[in-house]
């Protein structure tokens, strides 16, 4: 009776963090598709817009793993909530900028709050059960991706009143996010799981560059390089759409519903049925293969019917990658430092979202629109190569 109580109260939390995160990204998704618009207004190269997309990485580089000691130390709750704060804080200043360096301060802001998304990994840690951790991080997902869904249809139909509208709307939405998740999201962290030796926030970082054969740096590392072929596409995706097939800001929002769609369906109903069959090794394994597919896909595609039938391996990668990478790392050190283990992954993920961008917009710009496709398609390569040796993770002080 006691551990029925229990579950229906895990899962309770559990439903109010997706609905948390599910409106978080609603309003990052109707304004990030928007920003290479916008920089272009002001003149800016490819490779301008490249380093704009790239500060918020390098924000959520500097304060993933600060987030994840904070809420080892402190509680998930806090966290989430400055979190939030800050990206609200952020959508405004995009709304009004008037030069491309005010965008830049902008996404650096809303990188600092987006650095807690290893908390929010971290509250599913503190949660669910190790063997339903891949599951729950899946719906998770769903949920994120229901609001990447429709965030960019939001934000490509209320740009029509003005530049500035998106980015209110994206604010008052995580206003009320804030009020919601301060009511009735509970701190998750149990008593007695802090960590009994305080490491330094970079010791985890620099323990995954040290010993990168362990199964937790290659989980970390096979999670970067799904990473880095993600914001490979997020960054020049506009751009190869607007050159390619004269996409506007107006109906860019179409394509990421057309993505999210299959991202929600699939997390939600395909991922867990997959892993219970495969393992989350071999989902991992598959995942990074159907995004290398994908990846290579984009730039044969010669119209957009050819790219339609592309469109969808990209999220069934993401969808398999992620969520069994991240249960996998979840399960493969000390359950006192999910946290810090959460923020030293998505610090190394920052540091992929924090070089793609760049490097990708500098290729397009000079070597040609197909090229950073082919990069991406190349750097998840890199994270096959790294699971070929990975075997079954078993769980450690649980």
């Amino acid at each position: 009776m006691e551990q029925t109580r229990n579950a229906r109260q895990d899962f309770g939390r559990l439903a109010i963090l997706i609905a948390v995160a599910t409106i978080d990204l609603m309003g990052a998704a109707m304004v990030f598709p928007l920003i290479p618009y916008y920089a272009l207004r002001f003149k800016s190269s490819p490779t301008t817009i490249g380093v704009i997309l790239a500060s918020f990485s390098l924000a959520q580089l500097i304060s993933a793993p600060i987030w994840g000691r904070v809420s080892d130390k402190y509680g998930r709750r806090p966290a989430l909530l400055i979190g939030l704060a800050a990206l609200g804080l952020g959508y405004l200043v995009v709304g009004f900028a008037n030069s491309k360096w005010m965008l830049l301060v902008a996404r650096a802001i809303q990188g600092a709050g987006g650095g807690t998304t290893g908390v929010t990994q971290a509250y599913v840690a503190d949660t669910v059960q190790p063997g339903d951790r891949a599951r729950s991080l899946a719906w998770l997902s769903a949920g994120t991706n229901l609001g990447t869904m429709l965030g960019p249809a939001l934000g490509s139909f209320t740009v029509r009143w003005g530049q500035a509208w998106p980015c209110v709307i994206a604010a008052t939405l995580c206003a009320l996010n804030l009020i919601f998740a301060w009511v009735w999201l509970p701190e998750s962290r149990k008593p007695g799981h802090a960590s009994s030796q305080r490491k330094p926030v970079w010791h985890g970082v620099w323990h995954v560059l040290r010993h990168p054969q362990r199964p937790a740096s290659r989980l970390t590392l096979i999670y970067a390089s799904g990473m880095f072929g993600q914001s490979v596409l997020s960054a020049v995706l506009a751009l190869y759409l607007y050159a390619t097939f004269g996409v506007t800001e107006q109906t860019i929002g179409y394509f990421f519903v057309y993505v999210g769609l299959f991202s929600v369906v699939l997390r939600s109903a395909f991922v867990g049925p997959v892993v219970d069959r495969l393992g989350e090794t071999r989902a991992m394994k598959l995942g990074a293969l159907s995004l290398i597919l994908g990846f290579v896909g984009y730039p044969l595609a010669t119209n957009l019917w050819i790219l339609a039938v592309v469109i969808p391996l990209v999220p069934i990668g993401a969808a398999l990658l992620f969520p069994a990478t991240t249960a996998l790392l979840s399960r493969a050190g000390d359950i006192a430092d999910v946290g810090l283990a959460m923020g030293v992954a998505q610090t190394f993920a920052g540091l992929s979202r924090l070089i793609a961008p760049v490097s990708s917009t500098a290729i397009f710009e000079h070597v040609g629109r197909g090229a950073p496709f082919f990069f991406a398609a190349a750097m998840v390569g890199v994270g096959i190569l790294l699971s070929m040796r990975l075997e079954h993770v078993e769980p450690r002080g649980s």
